[in-house]
């Protein structure tokens, strides 16, 4: 499927784009943080709910709407925000893992922001590489640092070599010093604007200003049930290996199950100051190991979160001195959820709900009813199609996200809205052990399959079907595909993901020799997991070795 920029705009001007004059159409204020889950966000009443880390983000939630069914498409940085600029599924905009990019001409959000009349600046994280098609940018290389910020800016360099550091500042205050200054200095007040304002924090390794060092250090974090006492009804053969051999090997860990990567070891390396003095992991077990690392790993966290708030009120302070506060279409979302110790799992990428789920809050009075919820299912290729629609602006064609702009104003689902989410992570077995996997989400039910293989087809761990019962079971602890109860569930769970995949052009084109084994296990027969057990015994051996070298 191909995109033509050219043919957009052309499209877009034909439907009559200024049809509704600059001067009455809402500013739009997009706010994403890196990392940041709904678990560690006040409105969403979780388990660190009493510890209040987020008022200003509370606030909003309050004079708004907070939908609980927000989720990813892909539970990693850069394909998350390839969705957003794009309004495509990443098998159509070419973003499947951390090493893609969006050239300038296929960024067709603030393409189409520009050419309804706003002014748009992109300020923060980018993380797309190419340029970004913004009157205005000033981004983060990369990841970006968490001291010194860099930001990567217009100038009369080519693209990447304007660059400018912020000594001494840590990144979520350069990052809104770097906003307010574009509002007093660079705004044009003739023209509504378009705002992506975009935080590192809290990204994995959770450098806090210091400022925040004194914040929750006498505080015990509240501990998840499942943090070192996760029911052996969770997972499959594909997470857990045929007799439980994969444990060490298949996604990292909190406490020390996993040898390659774990907060017990890494973050103790990095941040040895939140641990006791007499801490060593060698002679701790895995449970007591566990329980420190979780405490010194959510105090670093939840700094970095209360970096972000803190930051927000100054943004929206300053916007309800100039009067621009409730002519502001404000979103606040993260780029994708983030494990906070559940299932001693760290990072993200996972299609379960703790990794997938995305906090998502709107605030806009002329329209939007305050303290309203929704458990609408949306996803991040649904976004930009939302932000458009409030500027005015007819939704391309092309576009394969829907606006959800009723659902925001009246908190009720259209009856044909989406019934289902579509999950599909490609990166196998990359930085922190995730095998390939895709979802299928509905509101009662998830079905997760792992096919396990690369985009070569190779380096396989053993694929396998994971069905959870939402409404029964939303820790998601208890895999039922094979209780005889939800055979039909399943069946007709499994024919509707088919068809979704369809729908949506992931045909596996893209990578025919992974499409290969995603299709050969689809059926899952008695072969099938045969060979599957013997592929969790193989690939057992291989990681061990890598392990011994």
């Amino acid at each position: 499927m191909k995109y033509n920029q050219l043919a957009i705009v052309l499209f877009a001007i034909s439907q009559s784009l200024f049809s509704i004059s600059a001067k009455d159409r809402p500013n739009i204020l997009f706010i994403m943080s890196d990392d940041h889950t709904a678990q560690a966000i006040g409105a969403y009443a979780t388990l660190l709910k009493e510890l209040d880390p987020t008022p200003t983000i509370d606030s909003l939630a309050e004079e708004g709407i907070v939908f609980d069914n927000a989720f990813c498409t892909n539970s990693i940085c850069t394909p998350s925000r390839a969705n957003i600029i794009t309004g495509l599924y990443n098998h159509n905009n070419g973003v499947f893992d951390l090493g893609g990019n969006i050239t300038p001409d296929k960024q067709t959000l603030p393409i189409l922001m520009r050419e309804a009349g706003y002014q748009t600046a992109m300020i923060g994280k980018w993380h797309l590489k190419q340029e970004p098609n913004f009157d205005y940018y000033k981004v983060l290389p990369g990841q970006g640092k968490y001291f010194d910020t860099e930001f990567r800016i217009q100038g009369d360099q080519p693209w990447p070599k304007n660059v400018v550091t912020h000594k001494g500042e840590h990144s979520s205050d350069a990052i809104t010093d770097s906003t307010l200054d574009w509002f007093k200095n660079k705004r044009d007040a003739s023209k509504p604007f378009f705002v992506c304002h975009q935080f590192k924090a809290p990204h994995d390794y959770f450098e806090n200003a210091p400022r925040y060092q004194s914040y929750l250090a006498d505080v015990t974090i509240p501990e998840p049930d499942t943090l070192y006492d996760v029911p052996n009804t969770f997972g499959s053969i594909a997470t857990r290996g045929w007799d439980d051999e994969l444990m060490p090997h298949i996604g990292t860990s909190i406490g020390k199950r996993n040898p390659r990567r774990s907060y017990a070891t890494h973050l103790f390396a990095k941040f040895p100051e939140e641990f006791p003095a007499d801490y060593d992991p060698a002679l701790l077990s895995e449970e007591e190991t566990t329980r420190i690392a979780y405490q010194g790993y959510l105090k670093k966290y939840l700094r970095c979160v209360k970096g972000v708030d803190d930051n927000m009120k100054r943004l929206f302070d300053y916007l309800k001195a100039e009067g621009l506060y409730d002519n502001t279409v404000i979103i606040y979302t993260g780029d994708q959820g983030f494990w906070l110790g559940e299932k001693d799992y760290q990072d993200k990428r996972w299609a379960y709900d703790e990794s997938a789920r995305m906090p998502f809050i709107v605030r806009y009075p002329k329209a939007i009813p305050a303290g309203i919820r929704s458990d609408a299912l949306i996803e991040n290729v649904d976004y930009p199609a939302l932000m458009l629609d409030y500027a005015g602006v007819r939704i391309p064609k092309t576009y394969q996200g829907k606006s959800f702009r009723s659902i925001c104003e009246t908190g009720k689902e259209p009856a044909n809205w989406k019934p289902a989410t579509y999950y599909r992570y490609w990166m196998h077995m990359a930085h922190h052990d995730n095998p390939g996997e895709m979802a299928i989400r509905t509101k009662t039910h998830k079905l997760i399959y792992f096919y396990g293989a690369d985009y070569d087809g190779e380096y396989q761990t053993p694929p396998a079907w994971e069905l959870y019962d939402l409404v029964e079971d939303p820790q998601e602890l208890r895999n039922v595909y094979y209780v005889p109860k939800y055979k039909k569930v399943r069946d007709n769970l499994k024919a509707q993901f088919a068809q979704l995949r369809k729908d949506i052009g992931d045909d596996g084109s893209h990578y025919p020799k992974c499409e290969a084994v995603v299709q050969e296990f689809w059926d899952y027969s008695e072969a099938d997991r045969l060979k599957a057990i013997e592929i969790s015994a193989n690939f057992k051996k291989v990681r061990e070795a890598e392990l011994a070298n």
